[in-house]
């Protein structure tokens, strides 16, 4: 209600820097007003009403054609309903599995966005299986990374954590990461486990750790700094429907900070085995990150993680516009290129 009376430019609880609103002379913000819920017709029905009249007029002025990029199900029922010439169903998530969410219904519209969409494009290949299962053909378009972002925190001072060596996470804190791992790690651990982002109804016993300690939401702009007091990067999530479709922007920004990186066995990590650590149990988990606490990132990861520079979100956003504006995948796009 904040954000739709004009008192908040960012979203409570984003990494996004709330000092420095986000602006660009090619690009407007929206928060138009909605409903809250999509689960019954009456809601849906609502929500058609409400954003078609907040968001025609917006799309009205825009250069023809207009294309409509949406990376979220609950748009299914606008496709017909606005003036948009072709809709792209960008699909970065299984939502449906998310923890807390009215899942039934996200699956639903997810299905409908899905035929409904003119092109689709997917983050991992898990996702385009998905949307295989469907009839559909998708693209992949993995997430980027900015390297030079991550690895400008090695200069800058970051707050006071915990003593001893300290093992971080950041993101989420919910019931997707793997609470076993964890407190086997807690157990053998003479350090910290430290866990930076909101908190969305995580295991009790997870918080419970007495060695384990949470910093809340951060700026993105602090992340690369903390990144350098950890001694080791951990991705702990559980083997889980939600977390087989994930494609963690976090696997990416871990490598590029420099820092020796753990994570779980999940499809979005196959292609960076050479990078990472990738564990599949408890054991083996706390194992390799007692190793990479004594050891830093060993010489062959190193080498493995200088392809980075060919994951920029520059490539991926030219990758994306070249698609959009119907270019073959080799020609680069410029800007005047693709104007709606």
């Amino acid at each position: 209600i904040g954000q739709w009376a004009g008192r908040h430019q960012g979203t409570p609880g984003a990494d996004t820097d709330e000092e420095q609103p986000l602006s660009h002379p090619n690009l407007q913000v929206a928060c138009p007003r909605m409903w809250p819920w999509f689960t019954r017709g009456f809601d849906r029905r609502l929500n058609i009403r409400a954003l078609r009249r907040q968001l025609m007029p917006m799309i009205e002025s825009l250069p023809k054609p207009v294309r409509a990029v949406t990376t979220l199900p609950i748009t299914a029922d606008l496709p017909g309903r606005l003036p948009v010439d072709e809709w792209i169903y960008y699909c970065v998530d299984d939502f449906a599995e998310w923890p807390g969410l009215d899942g039934r219904t996200l699956q639903k519209m997810d299905v409908e966005m899905i035929h409904r969409a003119d092109r689709l494009v997917a983050v991992s290949e898990h996702l385009q299986d998905i949307i295989a299962n469907h009839g559909r053909q998708s693209e992949l378009l993995t997430h980027g990374v900015d390297v030079e972002f991550w690895t400008s925190g090695a200069a800058a001072e970051a707050e006071v954590l915990a003593q001893g060596p300290v093992v971080m996470f950041w993101g989420v804190v919910d019931r997707r990461l793997d609470t076993g791992m964890l407190k086997r790690l807690a157990e053998k651990l003479r350090g910290s486990i430290v866990l930076v982002g909101p908190m969305q109804d995580p295991d009790p016993n997870l918080l419970a750790l007495p060695n384990l300690h949470t910093l809340g939401p951060r700026k993105l702009t602090q992340l690369p700094a903390l990144a350098q007091r950890a001694d080791v990067l951990v991705m702990p999530y559980a083997d889980l429907p939600v977390t087989r479709a994930m494609q963690p922007l976090k696997m990416k920004e871990y490598m590029a900070t420099g820092r020796p990186v753990v994570v779980s066995h999940l499809p979005a990590v196959h292609d960076w085995r050479d990078c990472i650590d990738v564990v599949s149990t408890p054991t083996d988990f706390v194992l390799t990150v007692l190793e990479r606490i004594n050891s830093g990132v060993p010489k062959q990861q190193q080498h493995a993680r200088k392809r980075l520079a060919d994951e920029s979100w520059e490539r991926k956003a030219a990758e994306f516009d070249n698609s959009l504006c119907g270019f073959d995948q080799e020609e680069r796009a410029t800007p005047e290129a693709c104007k709606s």
